[in-house]
């Protein structure tokens, strides 16, 4: 590259807000080192309103699903894949990148394979233990593939593996404790505040089982509540000590700041984002019946390295949950210094090295 030419970067990844926030984490990095940004996602996507509220351009492709499993779709979703890598390679060519960032998810296929088709490097992300089908496929079109954990590198070619970590949001580390008491209504500080995330979409197993033993948890905790669309419960609304939202934004590190401890699903950003904040949590992973069983893998990986506390979902009752939860608070400690010990690696800036050592 030209000594003081612009450089150019095309970011792609979506379908949840896992395979989007680790790209936005990464964009101040970027605009500091020069790097003008260009997002590529589905056309309706979540990442769409993710990336546009960052004020980053947005291009829409086309993108279907590959599924292992038998539906009507497999008949049409791979006519849409190859519109979508067609429309990629014209976006590429157009828009020149140095350089191509995927952090998965199906849209990113037909990006990293068009990166490829033009001769520009690709470096993509793999947040899970094992690699998802989505990245497996752009593994080919790679030319690093980076990683969070050191079990994923044996499922990864040792010429591309890097292990990185996950790039956290530095704003994470900078929330207001009483706007988020303030926000939720909480009345003082005398009970600890539990965090309850149940993903993207909200999880009705894990909102049902707190639900039932809210009376007890609200005799020792004030509770926030991230229960997903749809699943706000009207006669909850008013209930003092618990606070439930649809979802959070800008409002979700304001929370982390006042949460003691926190209940999660198990996907790779959000335990990472717990373990670099140092909460203590209990971790409840998406089944292996309705996915293939990558938040399990990574939720064993934390409760091996003692932080976290992991009840599996067919498991789950909301007496074991209480149980759980007593537990883990009253050995909040335990897990604090584990994960204030796991020499957290310095992902965003091993990222950008490699960006930099690839961009052309």
């Amino acid at each position: 590259m030209e000594k003081g030419a612009t450089k150019r970067i095309v970011m792609t990844g979506g379908g949840t807000a896992g395979h989007v926030t680790p790209n936005i984490a990464l964009m101040p990095a970027l605009k500091d080192a020069g790097y003008d940004i260009t997002y590529i996602g589905s056309y309706n996507g979540m990442e769409k309103e993710l990336i546009e509220a960052q004020k980053i351009p947005y291009i829409g492709i086309s993108s279907g699903k590959l599924r292992r499993y038998f539906d009507w779709k497999n008949f049409s979703d791979p006519f849409k894949v190859l519109k979508g890598y067609s429309q990629a390679v014209s976006a590429l060519k157009k828009i020149k990148p140095d350089v191509v960032f995927s952090k998965g998810g199906f849209v990113s296929v037909p990006v990293v394979l068009a990166a490829k088709r033009c001769h520009i490097p690709a470096i993509i992300h793999e947040s899970d233990i094992t690699p998802g089908l989505a990245n497996r496929i752009a593994i080919k079109g790679a030319k690093k593939v980076c990683c969070n954990f050191p079990e994923t590198m044996k499922y990864l070619p040792a010429d591309k593996a890097v292990l990185t970590g996950s790039p956290i949001r530095q704003e994470l580390f900078k929330g207001n404790a009483d706007a988020a008491r303030t926000l939720c209504g909480f009345p003082d500080h005398s009970k600890p505040v539990l965090l309850i995330v149940g993903g993207s979409s909200g999880s009705k197993v894990v909102n049902e089982a707190v639900r039932k033993i809210l009376p007890e948890l609200l005799e020792e905790f004030y509770i926030i509540h991230l229960c997903g669309k749809g699943n706000l419960e009207e006669h909850l609304k008013g209930v003092i000590g618990y606070a439930q939202f649809e979802y959070a934004s800008s409002e979700l590190t304001d929370m982390f700041a006042l949460a003691d401890m926190a209940i999660s699903r198990a996907g790779a950003n959000s335990i990472c984002e717990l373990l670099a904040l140092h909460k203590p949590n209990i971790l409840i992973p998406l089944s292996a019946v309705a996915s293939r069983g990558d938040q399990i893998l990574n939720a064993k990986s934390f409760q091996k390295q003692g932080f976290s506390y992991v009840i599996e979902e067919e498991a789950l009752t909301d007496q074991v949950l209480l149980k759980a939860v007593h537990e883990v608070y009253q050995n909040r400690s335990q897990y604090i210094q584990a994960m204030s010990e796991s020499g957290q690696m310095d992902s965003i800036g091993t990222i950008m090295k490699l960006i930099e050592a690839e961009a052309r």
